[in-house]
Order: structure tokens, then C-alpha cells, then sequence
């Protein structure tokens, strides 16, 4: 037999009643030049530490045991993550740092679910690599039947950045685009009749997330947004995912209707399960606290945390990422983006990191603005369309600023390491430095910012055209712009050594070129920065 007929026929027969197949006709792109065979898997994705593999996997078919996978010999159960069997977890722990282990995945009777694939470590805490390689990117969410950048091209986007081997990627925030209540955006998309017509129903907010008609309606909603986007193209590339916004269901807007954020139960509730059944959450790190938001349940560590994160990679690189959505409040003066806790856990590692370099990779970005409502930033647009400090910006609090400023002022006096910023969320690529932040000078070190480029943004998802002006320097910096935001898809790669780090943008504009350019893609703008 071929092997992809002999993978198709030894697959687990379905045991529990699986989704509507309509549900993912678009789920699994036509891929019969593919070397490697998914067989009867539809996605896969894992985050790694120096000791540890959590992968999340979808399979065609629900199972009623337990599907498992095989490390290099070591038998590692799976845990449902739906409550069908379609969604599993696979947390693997004691393993040896940078080494590459054997995969396969079976079901209980020692049946083929897809090829065996390989997957390796992150160089120990101590050991000092050579250089490591990232891939950037933001927003690769959306339903292309919502006027999304078709999946297919996303898949180009995301596999010319995987040519360059990367030792792993961040894909920072906006994976889902399913606005319920917003305004501004609930009416062009998850409250959009074309929204309703492709889930055949409503949300519940009444209900749980899980076990309900939600769950269906989740991942009728979800399932086109994440699994055809990466399918197993990175099975052996670690992903770490940065939540934001538009991954609780909603767009962050204040009227006086309604403000969006912070997140209610509801809100939470799909951010967790969309989390739980598509994307790894962070592995533990000795040098993050057990206790910070969505690391435990019922005041008992879970082992991995749904917010906050970290990227070790040996003494080379420490990354630090964080969402600023779901501990944000509204506390005037002392409001924060993210809670006490978490910004003394930023503050002890900027001081503290016995890593070459310490870089922040949060959910809302550092140097831009849109004049939207749930930035850092008081800036707004005035009656000419010009941004402005002169007017009070509704629901906005003053303590976000605030906690802005502190961030900053810490990461410009770390020592002999450069305060590097790397996030996405305004659907531009853009890089900057910030000498000065409000009365808080950083030219001794400035802060370097970079916006690192969307995946899957729509014709209407750029600021000029939502907000209607492009991403700009706040009026509460002073900024140098190296490259001024360019609305345009793309993605970026940092390369970082001991002594540099080599940042690569990358530009992809679907109105002059074509989708055969991506194959080619090189970068526009090339900058190197030296450690101090």
C-alpha cells in the first residue's frame, strides 16, 4: 500500500459523533506535493522549554480514548481539550535540553494518526547557543468568508517565513477575529448575518463555553480562523501565542453604551477554550511566578500559564511576553494593563536576566498609536484628523500611561542589554527608537520598537481605514522612526548573537504584487543594533 493510503486506512475510526464535514471543508487545503503525510490529523502545533514539549493537536475524527504519543519510546497520554474527542493536549516533561526527539502519534490500538515527525528542545538555562532565529508576525486571524486574506495566501506568508528555519516563532495576538459586541466592528463581523449564516446560530453568554451549543459554535467559528493557517506546517517549529483583543470575542472600544474590556466571564471563557483547543499555553519558567493571572486553578499551579510567558533560550535570549487584555482596569490614576504582580515579574527580570538579551514582546504596542481607546496612549484624533493631547480621550485612564512610562524607564537602564520591543496589534510593520517618554528621558539607552507585521489583516482592517489614520508616534514621545508604519502584510525575523541582534522586515503588498511573489519575499529593511 502508499503510505498516505496505508496512514488514511489505520487511522482511529470516528467513535464519538465529529463535526459536520461542512464545518471544515475548508479546513484542509489541497497539499498532494506535501512530503510529509498529516494523515488523519488536521493540525499541529507545540511551544517548547529546555525541558518540556506542550503540543495541541485536531484530529479529523473524535475519539473516545485517548490518542498517544510516542518520545523517542516514552508513552505520553493525551488530554481532551472539546468534549468530543476532535481536540488533544500532550504535555511532555523531563526531557533533555537541545535535543531533538522522535514523534508519533497513535491511537490506542498502536495505529498511525500521521507521520512521525521530529521536535527539539531549547538549549539549558546555562548554556550560552551561538545565535538564535525568530519569526514575528501579528493578526493572522479571520474568516476569509469575512473578506479576509484568503488562507491560502496566509499559508505563503507564514511558510516563506518558516524558509528561513527559524528556531521558533510568536504570533502575537488577534488569532481569532469574531467581534460580538463592539459598535465599531460587531456588525461587519461576529454579529454580521454572513457571521451567523456560516455558524448556523448565536453565542449563549449565558452559557459555558464548553459542553453547550457554544462549543459547536466555537469551533464552526474558530477552526477555519487557526487550523487550515498552520496546519502541521509547524510541527517541528515552536510557536508561543500572545493574546489580544479580538481573541476574547471583541474589538476594545468605550461609547457609552457599552466598553468592551476588561473581559467579562463570557469573554474569558472563549479566550480560554479557543486556547485550550487550538494553541499551546506557556510552559512553567523557574523565573516566573507560580501565582500570576491564568497560571492556576482554584489556587493550584496548572503547570503552564494562559497570559504571560517566556521564551528562554539559554543565557542568549530571554523574551518576555505578556497581554496587557485581561488583568487591564479601570482605575483612573492607578489603573494598569497588567496587574502589580506581573509588572514586579517584568521588572525583576529586566534587573535581574542573566540573559544576553531581555526583549518585551506585549500584546499592545510601544511607540504608535491609532488614537484608539485601549492603548497606552492619551492621544485622539481631533476634528481635522490629526492626533491630540488637547482633548480628553473618552474612558481612557491616565495609569495606563503611567504604568507605560515605569515599563520604559526600566528597560532603558538595564544594563549592557538593548530594551527591544517587538509586537503587533496596529497591522502595520514599522520600526522606532524612543529617547523620551513624557518628562522620562531614555536617550541614554532608547527604547527600540518594532512593529512586526500582519497575516491576515481584510481590505477594512488597516487604521487608515477603520481608524482612519495610519499608525503614528504618540505626542507623548519623542521617536525616531527608522521606517514609518507600512500597512502592508508581512512578517519580521530576528536574528539575535551575543553582542547584536539583526532585525529583518519583510513586506508583502497584495495590491501591486502577486501571490507568487511571496515565495520570494526578501526583506525591505535590514537594521542591526549593537549592545551597549
Amino acid at each position: 500500500m502508499k503510505r498516505r493510503q496505508f496512514l488514511t486506512a489505520a487511522a482511529a475510526p470516528s467513535l464519538l459523533a465529529s463535526l459536520p464535514e461542512a464545518v471544515f471543508s475548508k479546513t484542509r487545503p489541497d497539499k498532494k506535493d506535501q512530503a510529509w503525510d498529516q494523515g488523519r490529523v488536521q493540525h499541529i502545533l507545540p511551544t517548547v522549554s529546555h525541558e518540556s514539549f506542550l503540543i495541541k493537536v485536531s484530529l479529523l475524527n473524535a475519539l473516545q480514548s485517548a490518542p498517544v504519543l510516542w518520545v523517542n519510546g516514552l508513552k505520553v497520554p493525551g488530554t481532551m481539550t472539546d468534549t468530543q474527542g476532535s481536540y488533544w493536549k500532550f504535555h511532555v516533561k523531563g526531557l533533555q535540553a537541545q535535543t531533538s526527539y522522535s514523534l508519533s502519534l497513535k491511537s490506542t490500538s498502536n495505529r498511525l494518526l500521521c507521520e512521525p515527525w521530529t521536535l527539539k528542545t531549547f538549549p539549558s538555562p546555562d548554556s550560552l547557543p551561538a545565535k538564535v532565529r525568530l519569526l514575528f508576525f501579528t493578526c493572522s486571524g479571520g474568516h476569509e468568508e469575512l473578506t479576509f486574506l484568503p488562507t491560502s495566501v496566509r499559508q505563503k506568508l507564514l511558510n516563506r517565513g518558516l524558509s528561513f528555519k527559524p528556531d521558533a516563532a510568536i504570533a502575537n495576538g488577534d488569532q481569532v477575529y469574531w467581534d460580538l459586541r463592539s459598535p465599531l466592528t460587531a456588525k461587519g463581523s461576529g454579529a454580521s448575518p454572513k457571521a451567523k449564516e456560516l455558524i448556523g446560530g448565536e453565542f449563549d453568554r449565558s452559557m459555558v463555553a464548553l459542553g453547550s451549543n457554544n462549543e459547536m459554535l466555537l469551533k464552526r467559528a474558530v477552526t477555519p480562523q487557526i487550523t487550515p493557517v498552520y496546519g502541521t506546517d509547524f510541527r517541528s517549529t515552536p510557536v508561543f501565542f500572545v493574546q489580544d483583543d479580538h481573541d476574547y470575542f471583541d474589538n476594545d472600544d468605550a461609547y457609552d453604551e457599552i466598553i468592551t474590556f476588561p473581559p467579562d466571564f463570557f469573554m474569558k471563557q472563549m479566550a480560554r477554550a479557543t486556547q485550550s483547543m487550538y494553541y499551546p499555553e506557556f510552559l512553567s519558567d523557574a523565573n516566573r511566578p507560580q501565582g500570576l493571572p491564568g497560571s492556576a486553578i482554584l489556587g493550584r499551579d496548572q503547570g503552564v500559564s494562559e497570559s504571560f510567558g517566556t521564551l528562554r533560550y539559554g543565557k542568549l535570549l530571554e523574551i518576555l511576553l505578556y497581554s496587557v487584555r485581561p488583568t487591564m482596569n479601570m482605575a483612573g490614576p492607578s489603573a494598569v494593563f497588567v496587574e502589580d504582580t506581573v509588572e514586579a515579574w517584568l521588572k525583576d527580570r529586566m534587573s535581574n536576566s542573566h540573559a544576553a538579551h531581555v526583549v518585551h514582546a506585549p500584546s499592545n504596542p510601544q511607540g504608535w498609536t491609532a488614537g484608539k481607546w485601549g492603548e497606552w496612549y492619551p492621544d485622539v484624533l481631533d476634528k481635522n484628523g490629526k492626533l491630540s493631547l488637547d482633548i480628553k480621550k473618552p474612558y481612557w485612564q491616565k495609569g495606563w500611561l503611567s504604568q507605560h512610562d515605569r515599563l520604559l524607564a526600566a528597560m532603558s537602564k538595564m544594563n549592557h542589554k538593548l530594551p527591544l520591543s517587538m509586537s503587533g496589534d496596529l497591522h502595520a510593520l514599522g520600526l522606532g527608537r524612543i529617547s523620551k517618554s513624557g518628562e522620562i528621558d531614555l536617550s541614554s539607552n532608547p527604547v527600540i520598537s518594532v512593529l512586526t507585521g500582519p497575516i491576515g489583516t481584510r481590505p477594512g482592517g488597516w487604521p487608515s481605514g477603520a481608524r482612519k489614520i495610519g499608525a503614528q508616534p504618540s505626542l507623548h514621545l519623542t521617536m525616531e522612526e527608522m521606517i514609518k508604519p507600512i500597512e502592508n502584510h508581512g512578517f519580521t525575523l530576528a536574528e539575535f548573537t551575543e553582542d547584536a541582534v539583526e532585525i529583518k522586515l519583510f513586506k508583502w503588498d497584495r495590491n501591486s504584487q502577486s501571490v507568487d511573489d511571496i515565495e520570494t519575499l526578501q526583506p525591505f529593511h535590514t537594521q542591526k543594533f549593537l549592545r551597549t
